[in-house]
């Protein structure tokens, strides 16, 4: 299940990055006694009570500026709103209400979505009576904190847990699942085209000019008895550093989080390009938040090509996403149609993958015969031993190693294990984890 987001919004300067480094126990983002330093989304995942959470900071909200690059964050902040489930709206306790807070409010009631009262820098207790002059907000009951100095924060905590979104109690057997789809890549390299031919309609605009696609799109398909929901995002620009007065990018959250809330992801290439450090970026946050995953080679009918290319072009993406060399890897073209009917068939034979269970018997009968065909590592005169593996969950396939001592697990060791629980089980299209408990000796 996806992680809930939690936007903090407000204007510039009322202390809303303080805050989210506070939470996020580091100095992620930039602090700074300037309005407008932090100008993109920056996001972090939390824990409180047990209920795990994405938090989001954003720029500050100038609702009156003509300045473009005020205009921008202030753009980037309502993307963060509208990708959300519970937005923090931050005022500052020590300059009090402003028109510009006002406006912030005006905006945010439009959303629809709960909305938690922050008055921050309410560092003394003198100070709480101005902290009522904030209902005049229209928004609710303002919470009083101080972030510089870690006053209130957990009452606030604890109110924005109060705020998520039930967790889903798991799907019934006999129900039947729809196939979360994120097609996914850099800006321009045919996401939304393939999303066309996959629904057989123009759902979803395609221009050559890069950001077209701002939103994350949702349409369902029924396609020979299999549901799908295919999601068209925007593309995943490459990271800028923060002093760059270029135009910020679009809907990088929402893009994200397509790829959090999926089952299998479509990642597009272009065949003109190979694989890019940002296509590799974008595989690689696909693989870390464990997602199935097909690698699609977009435009191929653009090459001059012989009987030679497609297998020489397979092998050079697999060994530059050689940690997603388990993906399968499709050359179609979009414009023309060429071979887009493999697309999901292959999303759907990763999809099976990802959600495949391994009953325990037949596991550590395999375990068995990988040991026995090569010993486990030795360090310091101590040999690695696995007792037993049983399976904790799938959607990623994920496996309990029960060993003797988790130091002397390598990295290398842990790799012939996972080749040799796919070359008996398949797994083709999705990452596995493996989790060592450290099993007590007996006696």
């Amino acid at each position: 299940m996806a992680k809930p987001l939690v936007a903090v919004v407000g204007r510039p300067n009322v202390g809303k990055s303080t805050f989210f480094n506070r939470i996020a126990g580091r100095r992620i983002s930039i602090v700074e006694d300037t309005p407008g330093v932090t100008r993109d989304r920056i996001y972090a995942d939390v824990e409180w009570l047990g209920r795990p959470f994405t938090l989001i900071d954003t720029g500050g909200i100038d609702p009156r500026t003509d300045d473009i690059l005020l205009a921008q964050m202030r753009r980037q902040a309502e993307i963060a709103i509208e990708t959300c489930d519970v937005i923090l709206f931050f005022v500052d306790g020590r300059a009090g209400m402003t028109a510009d807070d006002m406006d912030v409010a005006n905006m945010l009631r439009r959303t629809n979505k709960p909305v938690l009262l922050v008055v921050n820098k309410v560092d003394v207790q003198e100070m709480h009576d101005a902290v009522y002059d904030f209902y005049a907000l229209g928004i609710g009951e303002p919470i009083a904190i101080s972030s510089a100095n870690m006053l209130g924060l957990g009452d606030l905590l604890d109110e924005i847990v109060k705020l998520l979104p039930q967790e889903t109690a798991a799907q019934d057997e006999g129900e039947e699942h729809v196939i979360q789809v994120a097609i996914v890549g850099r800006p321009n390299v045919g996401k939304s085209s393939l999303t066309n031919r996959l629904l057989g309609q123009n759902r979803t605009m395609v221009s050559d000019i890069p950001g077209t696609t701002r939103d994350a799109i949702d349409t369902e398909l029924l396609q020979d008895g299999t549901r799908y929901n295919i999601i068209d995002t925007a593309g995943i620009r490459r990271k800028r550093t923060i002093e760059d007065d270029s135009i910020e990018r679009y809907s990088i959250v929402r893009s994200l989080t397509a790829v959090r809330r999926c089952d299998v992801c479509v990642i597009v290439i272009d065949a003109n390009d190979g694989v890019t450090e940002q296509d590799t970026k974008i595989a690689g946050y696909a693989h870390d938040e464990g997602k199935a995953a097909v690698v699609v080679v977009n435009k191929w009918d653009a090459l001059e090509k012989d009987d030679k290319t497609l297998e020489s072009y397979r092998k050079k993406v697999i060994e530059d996403l050689k940690f997603m060399s388990y993906a399968p890897v499709l050359f179609i073209s979009a414009l023309t149609g060429q071979r887009t009917g493999r697309v999901l068939q292959a999303v759907k034979a990763a999809y099976e993958q990802y959600s495949k269970r391994v009953t325990t018997g037949v596991l550590n009968d395999v375990l068995a015969d990988a040991t026995a065909a090569l010993q486990p590592p030795v360090s310091g005169g101590r040999r690695l031993k696995i007792y037993y593996a049983t399976q904790q969950s799938a959607c990623p396939p994920a496996f309990v190693l029960f060993i003797n001592d988790e130091t002397l697990m390598h990295f290398a060791y842990e790799r012939y294990l996972e080749n040799q629980f796919r070359k008996a089980f398949g797994f083709e299209g999705t990452p596995i984890r493996f989790i060592l408990r450290q099993k007590q000796k007996e006696n």
